[in-house]
């Protein structure tokens, strides 16, 4: 097969484009120095130069476009390509995740489109095709998807079927754009606003020095909130303008975009985490955010962000439901860390406070001003409310097929994963923890947000608890991975069977992956003994009575939206979901 012809001028005005550029350049900065170097011929010698690069450039897109090849086997996607040097790349389906299908303006014009291949375990594209009809762009991903499940191309009855899950109304596309804020760009906004203050003080000469510098930073603070609400908005709407997800037998799929559109699928049996994300804004509102976590990245994202959001936004109980369709777990029921640890985070908060009034008075002191630099220390009564809220937003709960942790009070995430997707467990401490007798269990999975350091992560919990949790982790992992095997070898011997809508009913190469890179568990605190075996160490765990878990907790707090209906604020030992009832 080759490329759609219109693929030829098309890359061409891409690349031409540097061209022009340089032409521009060299008439508006080089045309007098040419011409008294060389006299007007010196000029055209110039002009017939970049001419004969754009001529080249024309040839080797054309010869681009008549040595590139591909080719659908019945177990590779074969690429054949290059001008001066050939290259040849076969593609075993088997490992290809994602066929993702993107268009821009111009190539919808021109019914063209950009495919990218992503392949299991890669953090960037595997292969692209610039650029295919967009009818022979959706011919291929719907025939490799048919391929890796088996079957043939001319069997009408494995048409696929596709379900309408959700779809974005210009209602909830607004509410996102509302309730989205873009805090990448305050750096951007302090660098063009930076000159506000010497224009302050000369507009105003009658204020001084340090009340021009109180007043610009309040207004530049003011600039930058200002600036990524907007930002958030043009984002958001660039981003999720008519947006849709669709189900079929094994896979998500999902359009969005309103400059470039994209076209892409999530495998279920890829899926490494679920994620339902809020602010105290969504959750004012009862709204929240869905996003999809695989072992790939989205198309999009920038190639290292391995997720896609399934639900931009929508009603809580809605995004609940969606994700418990994709992967069902029960009502959550959170397990805090020790209400004493809410003194260590009074802690933090007054050691930032102290280190701003300092900064402030050295100000002032140099300046030579009598200002109140001691202002900030107004939020001193605000402090063990900001410590309470940052305890609250802070769990982890169990069930027979999952961890689910929550984290964050500006930014909430509450992310659920499977026993059988954990590749390392991960028990740490800080010196400040050991003080406080608290630790840090992280679960890792096969997600490109891994490398971020997101992961599902069980934080500031008992120190006793981690070890527990730990060695319950490390046996429901193997328990889910036996599971699996059998549950494969039991489908090897009935035959093909449909697919579900359970992440569970993933692939078994996945469970062998997954059950290698799992067996190593680490621990980051040598100051701790070796971990026990699993069974020992959760044997030892029930024995353990954790009379300092709550020995101090006293305080009885309430909740105040629908993800914290279950949560109880005390805890019995034998409750019987948590690693003590192991």
């Amino acid at each position: 097969m080759k490329l759609s012809p219109l693929s030829v001028p098309y890359r061409v005005a891409q690349k031409a484009g540097s061209l022009l550029f340089s032409l521009v350049i060299l008439l508006f900065t080089g045309a007098t120095g040419l011409v008294e170097a060389f006299g007007a011929s010196g000029l055209l010698l110039a002009l017939g130069g970049l001419v004969a690069l754009g001529v080249a450039l024309v040839g080797y897109e054309v010869a681009y476009y008549q040595r590139y090849e591909y080719e659908l086997t019945a177990d590779t996607f074969d690429i054949r390509s290059g001008v001066f040097s050939r290259r040849t790349r076969e593609i075993p389906l088997a490992r290809i995740q994602n066929v993702d299908i993107r268009r821009n303006v111009v190539q919808r014009f021109l019914d063209i489109a950009a495919v990218d291949f992503e392949t299991a375990g890669g953090s960037e594209t595997e292969a692209a095709i610039r650029f295919v009809s967009f009818s022979e762009a959706k011919r291929l991903q719907r025939d490799i998807g048919r391929r890796k499940r088996g079957d043939a191309d001319d069997d009408e009855s494995a048409t696929d079927e596709t379900d309408l899950l959700f779809a974005l109304s210009d209602r909830e596309l607004a509410l996102v754009g509302l309730l989205s804020f873009d805090l990448r760009v305050p750096g951007l906004v302090a660098f063009l606003a930076s000159s506000s203050v010497p224009i302050l003080s000369s507009a105003i000469p009658s204020l001084s020095g340090l009340t021009v510098l109180a007043v610009g930073g309040l207004l530049l603070a003011a600039a930058v909130l200002l600036f990524s609400w907007v930002v958030g908005i043009t984002v958001a709407v660039l981003n999720y303008y008519g947006f849709r997800l669709s189900q079929t037998t094994d896979e998500l799929r999902y359009e969005r975009g309103l400059v470039q559109r994209y076209d892409g699928s999530i495998p279920f049996e890829k899926v490494q985490t679920l994620t339902v994300e809020d602010n105290p804004l969504k959750r004012r509102f009862g709204y929240a955010t869905l996003v999809i976590e695989t072992a790939g990245y989205a198309p999009g994202q920038g190639g290292s962000y391995g997720s896609e959001a399934a639900v931009p936004l929508a009603r809580v109980d809605r995004v609940l439901g969606l994700a418990r369709d994709i992967d069902a777990f029960g009502e959550f029921d959170f397990e805090r860390p020790p209400k004493r640890i809410r003194r260590r985070y009074v802690g933090r908060y007054l050691i930032a406070l102290g280190v701003i009034l300092v900064a402030l008075y050295s100000v002032n002191y140099a300046l030579g001003g009598s200002y109140p630099w001691y202002a900030p220390a107004i939020v001193l009564p605000l402090l063990p409310i900001a410590a309470h809220y940052k305890w609250k937003h802070r769990g982890y709960w169990l069930d027979d097929r999952h961890i689910v942790t929550r984290n964050g009070f500006w930014t909430r995430q509450t992310r659920v994963v499977p026993y059988h997707r954990i590749q390392t467990v991960i028990d740490t401490q800080t010196i400040f923890q050991r003080r406080w007798r608290v630790a840090t269990v992280t679960v890792d999975t096969a997600g490109s947000r891994s490398l971020a350091a997101r992961d599902a992560a069980a934080v500031d919990i008992d120190r006793d608890e981690a070890k527990r949790l730990r060695a319950t982790l490390e046996t429901r992992l193997q328990e889910a991975l036996v599971a699996r095997r059998r549950e494969a070898a039991r489908d090897d011997a009935s035959g093909p069977s449909a697919g579900s809508l359970d992440v569970a009913g993933g692939d078994a190469d996945a469970t062998d992956t997954d059950a290698t890179d799992a067996e190593s568990s680490d621990s980051s605190d040598s100051s701790e003994p070796s971990p026990t075996p699993p069974e020992s160490a959760a044997s030892n765990g029930s024995e353990c009575t954790d009379d300092s878990r709550h020995s101090d907790d006293s305080d009885v707090d309430s909740t105040d939206d629908p993800m914290d209906e279950d949560v109880a604020d005390e805890r019995s030992p034998d409750r019987g979901n948590g690693p003590d009832s192991v």
